[in-house]
């Protein structure tokens, strides 16, 4: 009996092992983050400010997005 239970107990640990070797390897990874963030129409416009003034966006873009900002509902 000692010896099937080593057996019993060598294969568990070789398929655990397997699983997390392959569990690894190629493929996508997707994560789904739920939850909310809020953030003030002021910080977004700060934010947006930040932008422009640091290049990332044009003026064009920025007064796009501006008015996006300020059309929506809090």
């Amino acid at each position: 009996m000692k010896g099937l239970n080593a057996k019993l107990a060598v294969a568990g640990i070789v398929a655990l092992s397997t699983a997390v070797a392959a569990s690894g390897c190629g493929g996508d990874t997707y994560v789904k983050v739920q939850g909310t963030t809020t953030v003030s129409k002021g910080q977004e416009l700060i934010d947006l400010q930040d932008a422009l003034n640091e290049g990332a966006i044009n003026r064009d873009e920025y007064e796009r997005l501006r008015a996006i900002i300020l059309r929506r509902q809090n």
